[in-house]
């Protein structure tokens, strides 16, 4: 008998926050400016890094772990969704391997922050140094879909092991090849608070900037969090 899936809700959430660094948000200045000495150079750089980015290579079908039908086009922001699915990390996230990442989300602006705290951290922990200072810009979407549903479910507690990926990696990538749209999930690393992992660019909803966060590490692992930027307007979809 196969382990049994987790179960489908209807989810129909707003204003879900998901942080990326503000350096990689197009109206940023780019991190290859600082390495060019005139525009000529910049200009070589930029063919340089297109070549090889994941994003550009899957919206021309050229990268193995989605496709081009998946991805979407001519909507605002649209880059920024299918980056989402097209940068992984080379030994996956919670909820995806390293062929193909997901959008990962929170539903509060507590959770996020949380989240991206931690994970930054532990990479000056790796070096042994926590002098930093990074501002995020936070991108809001929308969810109106079945997801599947970890919250309260004790069967797949292995998959919110705040130190391994390996069950949840497993059950994403079968509920993947079912068809899944993604998993929503209590957040390891901020109690209470609720995260949701979307496999299918399409189901992203009305994806637009919100407000701009700085996480600033100053010799200790816990970093002072600003708001830099706030958006006084946010948008709903109807």
């Amino acid at each position: 008998m196969s382990t049994p899936l987790p179960p489908s809700r209807q989810i129909r959430q707003f204003d879900t926050c998901r942080l990326i660094p503000s350096r990689f948000v197009a109206h940023e200045d780019s991190v290859l400016a600082a390495l060019a000495g005139s525009d000529a150079e910049l200009a070589d750089l930029f063919d340089l890094d297109n070549a090889t980015n994941d994003r550009l290579l899957a919206e021309r079908g050229l990268l193995p772990g989605i496709g081009i039908d998946e991805l979407v086009f001519g909507i605002p922001n649209f880059r920024v969704v299918n980056a989402a699915f097209c940068h992984a990390r080379p030994e996956g996230s919670r909820f995806n391997g390293p062929e193909r990442g997901a959008w990962y989300c929170a539903f509060e602006i507590e959770t996020a922050l949380a989240e991206v705290a931690f994970h930054k951290t532990v990479e000056y922990q790796e070096i042994g140094r926590f002098e930093d200072s990074v501002a995020y810009q936070c991108f809001l979407a929308d969810f109106s879909q079945v997801f599947h549903d970890l919250r309260d479910d004790r069967r797949f507690a292995s998959c919110l092991d705040p130190r391994s990926y390996r069950a949840s990696q497993r059950l994403a990538a079968r509920l993947l090849a079912e068809g899944s749209v993604g998993i929503v999930y209590p957040s390891v690393r901020r109690s209470g608070g609720t995260n949701l992992a979307c496999f299918r660019p399409a189901v992203v909803g009305n994806a637009r900037p919100g407000d701009v966060w700085r996480l600033s590490w100053s010799g200790s692992p816990e970093p002072t969090i600003t708001l830099e930027r706030p958006v006084r307007a946010r948008r709903r979809a109807r």
